[in-house]
């Protein structure tokens, strides 16, 4: 039934009244009556109903105002409704129970006051349906109202439940309101963002952080079944409402919620962060089981390995995700090194052929690419082991060699420390750099297109690009690539600092530099145009 609709309702009780009949809703609400005639009439109405039984007819009045294409006059009825439902809910008048038909209501032989507080919740339920439509209002200012109405409900409903508990100190919560709270949120047409960052501040509260990860998995589980292609609008949303809810770190009880409860039961699942753990875990596996568009990939693997796999109850369960995402190639890869390094080096991970395929995402296009600092840094760990092999080092520093041939400078002033800490770790290597005994080579053995660094024949090789680069045009990287030119240090260069250098830095610190205060010229003064007294060009021309 929708909230507007009239009903003879003769049947339920009303103080004296024969009968509930909706009128047409008239009054000041229509033609130029302002906002304050609105709210002073809508006021009269909820006062009409809370005063007495006989006037509930008039809640029809207010639930049509909810149905009006006016912008003030939708909210003046929100504000009406919020009060109005928000008294009923505290005071009892609503049905507690599993809820019959409304034609069930009307014909059946149940005492008035019974029937009157089914009539009344048939009506609670047209308004929350209605706040959910109008969170795709066009309006901002009414879907933010929408919103803080319906968790109002939320938490009233939570406080005074509208179902009887299945046994003493059973929790209950209004799961059926809130998951319209949610699906309003996870909109497959339109983005929600801004509703979204307005529903992060109920996220603080324990029970609706919980309730929010079981609800968004049932939405996502919902919206995306038996269709062939999902809006790239419902998977923004989705995201924005996941990466929106972060866990505690510590163990330990909650307590801070939203509904407000006398006592709080070691029962209930909802106060125990490891119920929460598995919440979390359950709804990011059913989000990232879908083919995601790539946009989305991207920024779920951006906060992987500090958001979401931290207060995973199993984090190895991310590792079909990740190990999909590592085989996309590009930018994906990259951004799937953060997961894949925590579940290898923390959980024990076993990932065949990983140096394989990381040396497989080094090419040209690695020195350009958002993530570049991100890559090296992580790469930077992967290869820190003494106990890799030789020629596996040798491969990665050859190929950062060959590319550094055509890099741009300010790539060029991380790679080479960056090379050069690969052969500090691993001395086998430093026969790229100097082979006493080495035969004459006519041509470089190294093969840059074997995809395998085993077979790539990078430790027969030298390291010549390093000697080529120190020819390079800007002082700073022909100054680094000269390092091999003596023995190399023991302690290694941190590349921290390097790895966020950009090319407007480089420029802006070579500006900077002070020039030499005089500069040196001929001494001998100049007695011609090319210097010579009895030159032919002094005949003809003459210095002035």
């Amino acid at each position: 039934m929708t909230a507007g609709a009239g009903r003879d309702v003769s049947g339920a009780p009303g103080g004296g009244a024969t009968g509930l009949v909706c009128p047409a809703w008239g009054g000041g609400m229509e033609g130029d009556a302002s906002s304050g005639d609105a709210r002073r009439a809508l006021g009269h109405l909820v006062e009409a109903v809370l005063g007495s039984r006989g006037e509930a007819n008039a809640v029809f009045d207010i639930l049509a105002v909810l149905q009006s294409e006016d912008q003030e006059e939708i909210q003046e009825a929100v504000h009406a409704c919020s009060r109005l439902f928000g008294a009923l809910l505290a005071r009892g008048e609503l049905f507690v129970g599993q809820l019959p038909s409304e034609e069930m209501v009307l014909t059946g032989s149940r005492g008035a006051n019974r029937k009157y507080k089914m009539w009344m919740r048939h009506r609670y339920h047209s308004c929350c349906n209605r706040l959910g439509e109008l969170l795709a209002h066009s309006s901002f200012q009414v879907k933010e109202l929408a919103l803080s109405t319906l968790m109002k409900f939320v938490q009233l409903e939570g406080e005074h439940p509208l179902e009887k508990p299945k046994w003493e100190g059973n929790y209950l919560f209004p799961h059926q309101l809130f998951m319209l709270v949610v699906g309003g949120l996870l909109s497959p047409e339109e983005d929600r963002s801004l509703l979204l960052s307005q529903f992060r501040e109920y996220l603080e509260h324990d029970d609706i952080r919980y309730h929010t990860m079981q609800a968004a998995s049932d939405t996502v589980a919902r919206v995306t079944d038996g269709r062939p292609e999902v809006p790239l609008t419902f998977w923004n949303n989705a995201f924005m409402l996941l990466s929106s809810v972060s866990l505690p770190h510590q163990e330990g009880t909650l307590s801070s919620f939203y509904v407000k409860h006398t006592e709080l039961s070691d029962k209930w699942k909802v106060i125990h962060l490891k119920e929460h753990r598995k919440a979390f875990q359950q709804m990011w596996l059913r989000f990232l089981k879908h083919q995601l568009p790539l946009r989305v990939c991207k920024k779920v693997l951006v906060i992987m390995h500090d958001s979401i796999l931290p207060h995973l109850a199993q984090p190895s369960l991310m590792i079909d995700f990740l190990t999909r995402a590592y085989d996309i190639g590009g930018a994906i890869s990259l951004l799937a090194l953060n997961g894949l390094f925590i579940l290898i080096h923390k959980h024990n991970l076993e990932y065949p052929d990983f140096y394989r395929k990381l040396y497989g995402l080094l090419d040209p296009s690695v020195f350009h690419v958002k993530y570049r600092a991100r890559f090296f840094h992580l790469a930077d760990l992967f290869l820190s082991s003494s106990h890799l092999p030789a020629y596996l080092v040798a491969a990665f520093a050859k190929r950062l060699a060959r590319l550094a041939l055509t890099a741009p400078p300010e790539a060029l002033l991380m790679v080479l420390p960056f090379i050069c800490n690969l052969l500090r770790r691993h001395p086998a290597c430093r026969v790229l750099m100097h082979r006493p005994r080495g035969p004459e080579l006519d041509a470089d053995p190294y093969d840059p297109a074997e995809e395998d660094p085993a077979q790539s024949r990078a430790l027969e090789s030298s390291l010549w690009e390093l000697q080529a680069l120190q020819q390079h045009y800007h002082p700073e990287v022909s100054k680094a690539a000269s390092a091999i030119n003596q023995a190399l240090s023991v302690p290694e260069v941190s590349i921290a600092p390097l790895l966020e250098v950009t090319a407007f830095e480089i420029f802006e610190r070579d500006l900077k530099k002070k020039g030499p205060g005089s500069v040196p010229l001929e001494f001998i003064p100049a007695r011609g145009l090319l210097g010579r007294r009895e030159d032919l060009c002094a005949q003809h021309f003459t210095l002035s």
